[in-house]
């Protein structure tokens, strides 16, 4: 049976996006096919809510099956209307285990019988209805009676009230207090970004085309608009920090150079975007020198003149678009830290299914990571892609964040990229009173190497042993790296610092309904049978960890006892050291791929195994057979790769790829958040003895 929720409010600008947002994430985590439907929308143009969600929650649904009919058909023939939307919900719901049904705008229906005409729908439709009510410019009991007023008409209209959530408050636990009802109530505070507009609502609204600069910038929220039709030296004296800079196009030879150097200099406030008005071609020369150049901002041109351009810009709010990730994590933040999600899950009665999505494994590797809020170090501070990663962390509050570097060049960065990094601390590695203590400390760790602290001085500037001594002396928790360093360099001083004993590691690999973990496709180039042994248990640990039930296959190319030789003996000895250490586990070795994951093939092979066919962590012999096998699945099956994750450090290390993107960025910071253990005493390393790396998995 598909569960369901309509997201209804009593008027325009109620914030309900945000609303629906947060319940399909919500849901997401659930269960694996969510959907989300639209009733009524505009014609002649794609819904933006239905194709930001279809985008962000990668729903592989069509346009068409998320939307119903177009106001012009409920103007026409409001009845029959009724009838079509109740029939295309009904085809959606058919394909999901969960719907988020979103209510009309308050475009051209008028604001009395507009939700009346959706508590009708989700009456038509059998489905809860979340009632949103808007507190802006409301006194606590104008909203008590908002609330009164919009619950009545749903039990007039036999709609089902699932719960209350009061959007816009200025002062939320104030107004919770004061609301009295009999269903849960949930108030989130305003957030003026999520009114602001981004810089691709403002080229839309002025007809504007991308002229030059730097196409990213467009999803960036524009703070304001300022009009610059003055002498370079007055503006720079009026803009504010992420205002939207209005210049007529004749004069834009003049300004551009200038605009652009100010918006890189630190002494002087970002801009969002600049809009040349009145359509002027710039000067051929003047375009092949801005053509040139590193611009990094979006500039856009419209054939509008300045006032025509400034009217239709202030009348621009923030809106929900696919590009617009900023908007979107501040509105799932603000859901899932003012919303109660498990209360309205129990009301829906949606239970989690046993199907793991990537997608649901990613929202429960941010779930375990916000409820721990770890501090997680990043050396590479002033690497463009994780200054990108390290906003969206701090919206979506997954950790508290270190950047490592030049405090005036991450301001600089940031400003450049329009980013928001208030919230997180930046530290120099060259800072003088650190640099001496961590000096200090590694020469006393490795004094049996011959470091002496004039050595270390030097050391420990590099970021990446800065960082890991902020880890070994408890200024971080963990540490994330190797965007644009090597394996080698980001991971030894884990090694040197934090190991506890043999360093492996695993791929979460995410097929389209479970999670697997393989390991050790990174580190250990052959390892020994006690070794391998120490890497299933590993692998097993930290698989319990993140939720997968160990299970563990140990690889191999013969199964049970039909081969012989070195290799296979190898995996039998370490299968036998895995059962007498840990009885408790699980395991199963020496065992082929297709007995370990296929129920079919293990019954012909392994009959009445508890591991053959329903394994969950495998653990392969050799590095040469792991990384061939993650990336062989990888690439067949469609799998996405979440690794390497590093096991058995005293506290948690992790690499990235060098071509790592921004979500596999926020990724590895939230599963080393998570791998964070509190069992795991402080102190010196077990071993002071070196390690021969390998190179890593060739990613």
């Amino acid at each position: 049976m598909t569960r369901a929720v309509y997201v209804a409010a009593g008027e325009a600008e109620s914030n309900k996006g945000t609303v629906a947002l947060g319940m399909v994430e919500l849901l997401s985590r659930q269960v694996g096919a969510v959907g989300v439907f639209r009733p009524v929308v505009r014609a002649g143009r794609e819904d933006n809510l239905i194709n930001t969600v279809r985008s962000r929650f990668q729903l592989g649904l069509p346009y068409d099956a998320c939307a119903g009919v177009t106001y012009d058909e409920v103007h026409a023939d409001a009845d029959r209307a009724a009838g079509d939307i109740v029939a295309r919900y009904r085809e959606l719901a058919g394909r999901c285990e969960a719907v988020v049904v979103v209510g009309t705008d308050y475009t051209d229906v008028g604001a009395p019988t507009e939700f009346e005409f959706n508590a009708r729908l989700a009456a038509d439709l059998g489905t809860p209805v979340l009632n949103v009510v808007s507190a802006r410019n409301r006194t606590a009991a104008e909203v008590a009676a908002a609330v009164e007023l919009s619950t009545r008409q749903l039990v007039h209209h036999h709609a089902r009230e699932l719960a209350v959530v009061v959007t816009r408050a200025d002062e939320p636990a104030g107004l919770r207090d004061a609301l009295k009802h009999p269903t849960p109530v949930f108030v989130l505070p305003e957030a003026p970004s999520l009114r602001a507009p981004t810089v691709a609502d403002l080229l839309q609204a002025c007809d504007g085309r991308f002229f030059l600069g730097d196409r990213e910038g467009l999803g960036r929220e524009a703070s304001g608009l300022t009009v610059g039709a003055m002498s370079l030296p007055n503006i720079l004296d009026r803009y504010i920090e992420g205002t939207a800079l209005i210049i007529p196009s004749d004069r834009a030879a003049a300004l551009l150079p200038g605009l652009i150097a100010a918006h890189t200099s630190p002494g002087f406030p970002s801009l969002s975007a600049v809009i040349m008005t009145g359509g002027t071609e710039l000067p051929a020369p003047v375009e092949r020198l801005l053509r040139g150049m590193v611009i990094p901002l979006p500039v856009i041109a419209t054939d509008h003149d300045t006032f025509d351009t400034a009217t239709r810009l202030s009348a621009v709010e923030g809106r929900f678009t696919p590009a617009a990730a900023g908007k979107i994590d501040t509105a799932l933040r603000l859901f899932a830290e003012h919303v109660d999600g498990q209360v309205l899950l129990d009301r829906l009665a949606i239970a989690r299914t046993d199907v793991v999505t990537p997608l649901m494994f990613e929202y429960e590797l941010l779930d375990r990571a916000r409820a721990r809020r770890r501090r997680i170090v990043l050396p590479e501070g002033e690497e463009p892609r994780i200054l990108r990663a390290a906003e969206v962390l701090l919206r979506r509050g997954v950790a508290e964040l270190t950047l490592l570097g030049d405090r005036e060049r991450i301001a600089a960065q940031a400003a450049q990229l329009g980013l928001d990094l208030d919230g997180a601390a930046v530290i120099s590695p060259f800072d003088p009173e650190l640099r001496e203590r961590f000096a200090r400390e590694y020469a006393a760790l490795r004094a049996h190497k011959g470091v002496t602290v004039e050595l270390a001085r030097d050391a420990v500037t590099d970021v990446s042993y800065f960082g890991t001594l902020m880890v070994h002396l408890g200024l971080a928790d963990g540490m994330v790296s190797g965007a644009a360093h090597t394996t080698a360099h980001t991971i030894r001083p884990a090694f040197e610092l934090l190991r506890l004993g043999l360093v492996s590691s695993v791929f979460f690999m995410c097929l389209a309904d479970r999670v697997l973990v393989y390991g050790d496709c990174a580190v250990n180039p052959d390892p020994d049978a006690a070794q391998l042994a120490d890497i299933a248990i590993a692998s097993a640990r930290t698989a319990a960890l993140f939720g997968v039930e160990p299970r563990i296959a140990m690889l191999s190319y013969s199964t049970g006892a039909s081969g012989a030789g070195a290799d296979v003996d190898k995996v039998r000895e370490a299968t036998e050291l895995v059962r007498s250490s840990r009885p408790d586990l699980p395991v199963e070795g020496p065992i082929q791929y297709d007995a370990a994951i296929d129920p079919a093939v293990a019954h012909a092979k392994m009959p009445g195994s508890e591991v053959a066919g329903r394994a969950t962590v495998f653990v392969v012999p050799d590095l040469n057979t792991g990384n061939n096998l993650y990336k062989a699945v990888q690439r067949s099956a469609g799998a996405v790769a979440v690794g390497p994750v590093l096991q058995n450090l005293r506290k948690p290390v992790n690499d990235l790829s060098r071509g790592a993107t921004v979500p596999d960025i926020v990724t590895t910071v939230a599963i080393t958040a998570a791998q964070v253990r509190d069992d795991v005493p402080a102190g010196p390393v077990t071993s002071g003895a070196d390690v021969a790396l390998s190179p890593g998995p060739g990613r």
